[in-house]
């Protein structure tokens, strides 16, 4: 196990009912920015019960953060965040709210060109505004986490970054939320939850044998309430574990002390910048095939996989690392998140100007061992056509 320094503040307010408890959580004297997605927060009446628990505060709105977070949609709330004079965020929907609060609080104090932060992954960050969220699609972890994303529309940019100084002060998990989602949002959660733990678990043998514990029943978990979570969508019990399982997939645990990859996602994020898939939708695509042109590097930790969440124990080390990589992707087409890149009308003639978009971020050398370059990312999006 690899030495770490884990630190996680972020409170949760786990439960039905608890977005009462913001008259607590929030500042009495705070100007709060409430900032949401679409309408579905205001028509589902989560927004009001949210406006009702902040009580007599001086309350501001600003909507339209988009699924996937554009940097000038954000900019435009920074601009209200300085003009009105507010000091306190409110994040009410998915991750892509919360990754873009995480943006909008970090600039509004920024001294210099706002893209910058992007540019240097949240390193020149050096103070925030203080923020706070109320989870409505579990998905990415951002509820607990120091990590954003997000799209320059313009320049068809999506980039990632990360700072302690944007960890939320607390967030609420109400899973009674989540009930109204279309099933196309809770397949891409349960993807999206999937991957990050992957992401973490499936890179080589670390000698962490409590992070891999950790990481297999999570991948055991999301296999098996997923399809209840389409099934059943007011199942309390099924949800909830849905949006703790999320939750602890990135809030840093199980990533501590051992290696990590996110080649996945680095090559996701074309996809969503130059042809606004889903994120979920771009992780499906691609990790399937991305196991399979790196098999003999991943051999070890897949075989674990096979044996330990697919409870595989037959055939040899390569069979069954090949059978459990077939298992992943057949659990994300059963969810309903297609694999192929042909499912969403996108071919061989589309490649090129990925890998080039790979290239003009710098991901040259992406993955545990820094040794997924452009070439081998062609030959993964290749795998992926059909």
């Amino acid at each position: 196990m690899n030495s770490f320094d884990f630190h996680n503040p972020t409170r949760i307010v786990f439960g039905e009912g608890k977005i009462a408890q913001l008259d607590a959580l929030v500042p009495s004297n705070a100007r709060v920015m409430v900032l949401f997605g679409g309408e579905s927060a205001r028509s589902t009446g989560t927004l009001g019960e949210v406006t009702a628990a902040l009580g007599k505060r001086d309350i501001h709105e600003f909507s339209g953060i988009e699924p996937n977070p554009s940097f000038e949609t954000l900019m435009r709330a920074v601009t209200r965040v300085r003009d009105e004079k507010i000091d306190f965020l409110l994040a009410v929907g998915g991750g892509s709210v919360i990754d873009g609060t995480k943006f909008v609080a970090a600039a509004a104090l920024f001294e210099g060109d706002e893209w910058d932060i992007l540019l240097q992954g949240g390193n020149n960050i050096a103070k925030a505004l203080p923020f706070g969220a109320v989870l409505t699609l579990p998905a990415t972890g951002s509820e607990m986490n120091q990590g954003a994303v997000v799209t320059r529309k313009s320049l068809r940019i999506k980039l990632p970054f990360h700072s302690p100084y944007v960890f939320p002060k607390f967030s609420i998990l109400d899973p009674t939320k989540t009930f109204t989602l279309p099933p196309r949002q809770v397949a891409n959660g349960v993807v999206d939850a999937f991957v990050h733990v992957m992401e973490q678990y499936l890179t080589y043998p670390a000698q962490a044998p409590v992070q891999d514990r950790f990481s297999e029943g999570l991948l055991q978990t999301l296999i098996e309430i997923g399809p209840q979570c389409l099934a059943e969508p007011e199942n309390y019990q099924v949800r909830a574990s849905l949006m703790w399982t999320a939750t602890m997939a990135l809030n840093g645990l199980i990533g501590s002390g051992v290696p990590q990859d996110w080649a996945t996602h680095m090559l996701g994020h074309e996809l969503t910048a130059l042809h606004n898939l889903d994120h979920a939708q771009t992780l499906a695509i691609v990790l399937p095939s991305m196991l399979r042109e790196r098999k003999a590097a991943k051999q070890a930790k897949l075989v674990q996989y096979a044996e330990r969440v697919w409870n595989m124990t037959e055939g040899s080390a390569e069979q069954k690392a090949d059978a459990a990589i077939d298992k992943t992707q057949a659990f994300f087409e059963s969810m309903g998140v297609k694999t192929h890149l042909v499912d969403y009308q996108l071919g061989e003639e589309h490649i090129d100007e990925l890998i080039d978009g790979l290239k003009k971020n710098g991901m040259n050398k992406l993955g545990e061992n820094g040794d997924v370059t452009p070439d081998m990312c062609r030959r993964v999006l290749q795998r992926s056509l059909r």
